[in-house]
């Protein structure tokens, strides 16, 4: 390495190392194991390129068949730990189970991969190590994007983050690999993109998180409900709107819950009326930590939320979403009483569950079915109902048959929902 190339890959580590450091401090300041994971993912990307630029051989002078073991699993093992982090940044257990699988599976495989290449004839190592990673990262995007084209904002610019790792990963391997001559402006070009990628992955990561720590805080999301900080029923319904038209081209099922609330008047009449706005914020993030910080959750009015589930593995996840957000949300709300008192108080509701098909309904069918089987649900045992698939009739959740729906049109399950709103005032 000459002076300029130490000097380009020095900048780089310093930019890498500097998104890590920030990344540290939040861990320190909100410990949590999403965090914890962010350092390492960024601690691996420092070494990853420290080991593969020639900066540590320049520095430290290792043994030079440690250096090549090093450099043949640093890659492999970089972007396999990614993987692990961006499989939960993903939600992919609850939305897509080949993302899920896919993702998990390569966190695992790339590594041992990355193991199994020191067996190969010593020349050939260090290309079967970039080949690895640079496979897994192609993985990594083309999920990524998928997921965008579920409907995760979000997730385009981490297909563009992972899309930025391809020339830096093929460009670090080369300088490992020492071919042809690489001067220092090819260098540059590799250390930025790896600096960009970073940079990039790092800040929609982190921004996923921080919604998410505001949430488990306050259930706040952007575009809010005064009271409760979640989506307005205008909002909502454009959300529900666009997903309907992506899922005409996805082909993906998902899934719509209504929670409906009954007389919240015995709550203020027992604690005064700031207690009812306390279970509203409550309840809002109780909804928005169980379908995860991908989904919209929106107040469609007074009491009744929505929460849409952009995707969903197959219909039998129905019955498990219905039955966890219910119970969360008959778990007891602390709230404080006329006097500054704390007090725990139930809330009845009821959770309405529909699956949701290309070209399942309009808009407004599915929120007026949603809330009708939320209405259903007051009467159950779980408070958790869906139509049968057979009948069309509200059945709880726990004793649904739930299976495809082969040929059988949207069933409008009760009345509108304005009359809905009347009756329950």
């Amino acid at each position: 390495m000459n002076t300029l190339t130490t000097m380009v890959w020095s900048m780089a580590l310093g930019a890498i190392a500097a998104v890590a450091v920030t990344r540290l401090a939040d861990f320190a300041a909100r410990p949590s194991a999403s965090q914890l994971r962010a350092v390492g993912y960024h601690a691996g990307v420092f070494l990853l390129v420290l080991v593969e630029s020639g900066v540590l051989r320049q520095a430290a002078q290792p043994d030079p068949a440690l250096l090549h073991v090093l450099q043949v699993l640093a890659g492999p093992v970089c972007v396999g730990v990614s993987n692990l982090w961006i499989q939960g940044w993903l939600g992919a257990a609850r939305r897509d189970r080949l993302m899920s699988v896919v993702l998990r599976a390569s966190a695992l495989g790339l590594p041992a991969l990355g193991l199994a290449a020191l067996a190969l004839p010593h020349e050939l190592q260090l290309p079967a190590g970039a080949a690895i990673a640079l496979g897994g990262s192609a993985l990594t995007c083309w999920l990524a994007f998928r997921a965008w084209i579920l409907g995760d904002r979000l997730a385009l610019w981490m297909a563009a983050g992972c899309l930025l790792t391809l020339p830096a990963i093929a460009g670090l391997y080369a300088i490992a690999m020492r071919l042809g001559h690489l001067g220092w402006p090819a260098q540059a070009g590799v250390a930025l993109a790896a600096a960009l990628c970073n940079g990039l992955t790092g800040a929609v990561l982190w921004q996923r998180e921080r919604h998410e720590w505001r949430t488990r805080e306050t259930g706040s999301v952007p575009e809010v409900d005064p009271v409760t900080k979640v989506h307005s029923s205008a909002v909502l319904v454009q959300r529900l709107v666009a997903s309907q038209k992506r899922r005409l081209r996805t082909r993906r099922q998902g899934a719509l819950l209504a929670v409906t609330v009954f007389e919240p008047e015995r709550i203020a009449t027992l604690a005064g009326p700031a207690a009812v706005n306390e279970v509203w914020m409550t309840l809002a993030t109780r909804i928005q930590r169980q379908v995860g910080v991908v989904n919209p959750v929106g107040r469609y009015w007074d009491r009744c939320f929505v929460a849409l589930v952009e995707s969903i593995p197959s219909p039998g996840a129905l019955r498990t979403l219905g039955l966890r957000v219910a119970c969360s949300l008959r778990q007891p709300v602390e709230v404080s009483g006329r006097n500054g008192e704390p007090l725990q108080v139930r809330v009845e509701l009821g959770v309405g569950v529909v699956l949701l098909q290309p070209g399942h309904g309009e808009a407004e069918d599915v929120l007026d079915a949603a809330q009708g089987l939320a209405q259903a649900a007051r009467g159950m045992a779980s408070r958790a109902a869906i139509a049968d698939p057979l009948t069309g009739e509200p059945t709880a959740v726990e004793q649904a048959r739930i299976e495809p729906r082969k040929r059988r049109p949207f069933v409008r399950v009760t009345r509108p929902a304005a009359a809905l709103q009347r009756s329950a005032r």
